[in-house]
C-alpha cells in the first residue's frame, strides 16, 4: 500500500514538472499564432479594395460629370442649346463651320435626343454635347480644349425572330396586334407581290414569318431580310425560302421558282433618255422650278409603248397636264404610268388586263409637252421612285448548280415554319378549358 502512495506521488510531480518545462512551448506557440493572425490581418489590410468602374457614356469618361438629357424643340437650334452653359456665340460658330463636313448643325431635327455632358458646378459649363440623330449612331461635339466633331456607330445586334397570325380585318392591323413593325408590313406585301393582292385579303388568311430583327442596346431600331414566309390566302398556300444563288437576292417557292416577275428594262424599242427623273427641274413649258418625277424618252410620234409588266389597267385617260396617258397597277407594290401619248392603243381602259410587252398606246406630245416623248413614271409602295435607280431582283429560277444547296436551305426553312404556331384566340383559350 505505501508502495502504491509512492508511485502515485512520483506520476504527479512528474506531471507538474512537465507543465512548467513545457510552458514557455506553449507560450512562443500562442504568441506565434496571434503574431500569424495579426500579420494577415496587415495584410488583408494592405491589399487595396478594386477601384469602381468608371461611368463611360458615349465613350467619355463622365464621373463627377453633370448629365443633361433633352429632346430638340421645334425651331430650336444650336445656339439656343449651348448658349445657356456657358458656351460662347463665338464659339457655337466656330462649331457650326467646322462640323459641316461631319454633320450640319442645320439639321438638327425636333424631338430628336441630344445630351450635354457639363461641369458639375453653378456654371454648368457643357464639355460636350451628343446629338442622336438616328437610334443607329450619334454624333459628339467634343468642346474640350480644341474643338472636335466625329460621328460613331452603335453597334447593331440581328436576331432572328418568328411571327404568325390570322386576318381579322386587315395584314397591317393584324401585325400591329401582333406587336409587329409597320416596315414588316411592306417587306411582306413586297415578297409576295406577284402572288397576293394585299389590297384583297380576306378574313381568315394566315401567315407565317420568319425574319431578321436588328437592335441596338437589346431596343429594335430596323428590320434586316425576311428568310422563309408562308402565307394561306383564299385556300392556297404560298411560300417564300430567301436564296441567292450568285446574281442576286430573289424569293423561291417550294418548286424553286422566283416569286418575282422581271419588269421590261424601258417601254419602249426606239428611244433615248431626255430627261431623268429629279426633284428639282426647270420645267420647258412653265418656265419654273419643278419636281420632275418622271424619266423622259424622246422617240419619234407613233412609236409604240408597251406595258413594262402584267397588270391591270387603273386609268385610261385626258387631262391637259399628262395629256393622253395609261396607268397600270402591276401589284399591291408596283404601279407605272404612261404620260404625252398621241393616243392610247384600242381596248386599253380601266379594268382591262395587259400582259408584259402589250402595246397600250403611242408616242405625242399631248399635254405639257414641248415634243413627241414619253414620260414614263414608276410607283413602289404607293410612293414615286426613279424607275431607273429601282433595284429590282432577278427573276429566274434555282439554276442546277444551286438545286442541291438551296434543297438544304428549304428544308430547314420548311422545318422552322412548322413549328411555328398560330395564335389562339380568347374565346378559344376558354372553349379549350370547359372541354
Amino acid at each position: 500500500m505505501k508502495k502504491r502512495i509512492l508511485a502515485i506521488g512520483i506520476l504527479v510531480a512528474l506531471s507538474i514538472a512537465s507543465y512548467y518545462m513545457l510552458s514557455p512551448y506553449r507560450q512562443q506557440s500562442a504568441s506565434a499564432t496571434q503574431v500569424s493572425e495579426a500579420s494577415a490581418t496587415l495584410h488583408a489590410d494592405s491589399v487595396s479594395k478594386p477601384e469602381p468602374e468608371p461611368k463611360v457614356l458615349y465613350g467619355m469618361v463622365v464621373d463627377s460629370m453633370l448629365i443633361i438629357e433633352d429632346v430638340i424643340k421645334p425651331n430650336q437650334n444650336l445656339s439656343h442649346i449651348l448658349s445657356e452653359y456657358n458656351i460662347s456665340f463665338g464659339t457655337i460658330h466656330n462649331i457650326a463651320l467646322k462640323s459641316k463636313e461631319v454633320f450640319d448643325v442645320r439639321r438638327l431635327a425636333a424631338n430628336k435626343k441630344y445630351t450635354l455632358i457639363c461641369d458639375n458646378d453653378s456654371a454648368r459649363t457643357a464639355k460636350a454635347m451628343v446629338y442622336e440623330p438616328s437610334p443607329l449612331e450619334y454624333v459628339v461635339f467634343d468642346l474640350q480644349d480644341s474643338i472636335r466633331i466625329y460621328k460613331e456607330q452603335r453597334q447593331v445586334v440581328t436576331e432572328e425572330r418568328t411571327m404568325s397570325g390570322v386576318i381579322e380585318s386587315s395584314m397591317y392591323q393584324t401585325l400591329m396586334d401582333e406587336g409587329a413593325s409597320p416596315a414588316l408590313v411592306s417587306k411582306l406585301a413586297d415578297v409576295f407581290a406577284w402572288q397576293i393582292d394585299f389590297f384583297r385579303i380576306q378574313k381568315g388568311d394566315r401567315f407565317k414569318v420568319i425574319y431578321e430583327q436588328q437592335l441596338v442596346e437589346g431596343e429594335p431600331v430596323g428590320l434586316g431580310r425576311i428568310i422563309g414566309a408562308e402565307f394561306e390566302h383564299f385556300g392556297n398556300t404560298f411560300f417564300a425560302f430567301y436564296y441567292d444563288q450568285g446574281n442576286g437576292v430573289d424569293y423561291f417557292d417550294e418548286e424553286g421558282n422566283s416569286l418575282r416577275k422581271a419588269f421590261l428594262k424601258a417601254p419602249l424599242n426606239y428611244s433615248r433618255i431626255s430627261s431623268r427623273y429629279s426633284p428639282r427641274r426647270f420645267h420647258p413649258v412653265q418656265k419654273r422650278w419643278k419636281a420632275h418625277l418622271g424619266t423622259d424618252y424622246a422617240a419619234p410620234t407613233g412609236t409604240p409603248i408597251k406595258s413594262v409588266g402584267d397588270g391591270i389597267i387603273v386609268a385610261s385617260t385626258y387631262n391637259s397636264g399628262n395629256g393622253n396617258y395609261v396607268k397600270v397597277k402591276h401589284n399591291s407594290v408596283y404601279t407605272t404610268q404612261y404620260l404625252h401619248m398621241s393616243k392610247r392603243a384600242q381596248g386599253i381602259r380601266p379594268g382591262v388586263k395587259v400582259k408584259q410587252g402589250q402595246i397600250i398606246g403611242y408616242v405625242g406630245s399631248t399635254g405639257l409637252a414641248t415634243g413627241p416623248h414619253l414620260c414614263f413614271r414608276f410607283w413602289k409602295n404607293g410612293r414615286q421612285v426613279d424607275a431607273l435607280r429601282v433595284e429590282l431582283p432577278p427573276s429566274e429560277p434555282i439554276s442546277k448548280e444551286h438545286a442541291e444547296a438551296f434543297a438544304e436551305v428549304k428544308r430547314s426553312l420548311t422545318q422552322k415554319l412548322e413549328s411555328i404556331s398560330y395564335p389562339v384566340k380568347e374565346e378559344e383559350k376558354v372553349l379549350a378549358k370547359v372541354q
